[in-house]
């Protein structure tokens, strides 16, 4: 149900789940820490990306806003969420992050997980969040970047039409995510018994030893949790 590298800090979170949400503990952790930099009790919220919608799934239960809605470009992985995540006031939408299909000032807040470093225009992302958020709306967001691409994203997000409230790099927390998540272990364990391959998937999951968690430790990427508002 999720695609995030997964999230821990130091101590330990500890945060309660249910039984069928722990497996999915440490990507869920990234969704809570970011999501719950501001109250969305009663909100109407937009998650851009929402993928296979767990992320979505579990912010509506916990955080309780009035509405949910998550969009994706896959039209499958939207499908999919419909029918896998059937609560009162979640609904998943097709669309584009960069056309996104709704009026302007549509929602109290917007959510982005670990998805705008895919986009083509992330600028015209940003204001597209923007434009659909009302007054006094927040936009919550958690994105990597790699070396070569960290200016370029520092200047897209010094021209983001909102205010930045908040900042914060964790690196050491989304590895000790990736330490933690059995769900990479999984992935690599159900492959053949290749290490070409399981080389190649350990990099893409992130697992420890991976291109990516070298990378977060040693400063060659920097992965960041951010909160705008829009006034």
């Amino acid at each position: 149900m999720f695609l995030n590298y997964g999230y821990e800090e130091d101590p330990p979170m500890s945060l309660p789940l249910t039984a069928a949400d722990e497996p999915d503990r440490f990507p869920i952790q990234l969704y809570h820490r970011t999501a719950t930099q501001v109250d969305l009790a009663g909100k109407d919220v937009l998650e851009v990306s929402c993928g296979h919608g767990g992320g979505a799934s579990y912010l509506m239960r916990t955080l309780r806003p009035a509405t949910y809605t998550g969009l994706d470009l896959n039209t499958v992985g939207i499908e999919f969420c419909r029918k896998r995540h059937t609560l009162p006031g979640l609904n998943f939408v097709q669309g584009n992050a960069e056309s996104l299909p709704f009026p302007d000032r549509s929602f109290d807040a917007v959510v982005n997980v670990e998805a705008a470093i895919n986009y083509q225009d992330v600028p015209r992302f940003f204001a597209e969040v923007e434009r659909v958020l009302r007054p006094g709306g927040r936009f919550v967001y958690a994105d990597i970047r790699y070396a070569d691409e960290i200016a370029a994203w520092e200047a897209d997000l010094a021209n983001i039409p909102m205010r930045l409230l908040s900042e914060r790099v964790i690196n050491a927390e989304v590895m000790r995510g990736l330490e933690k998540n059995r769900f990479v272990d999984q992935i690599i364990r159900r492959l053949p018994n290749l290490a070409v391959l399981r080389g190649i998937a350990d990099d893409y999951a992130g697992g420890p030893g991976s291109l990516i968690y070298r990378r977060l430790g040693n400063g060659e990427a920097s992965y960041r949790l951010f909160c705008f508002a829009k006034d």
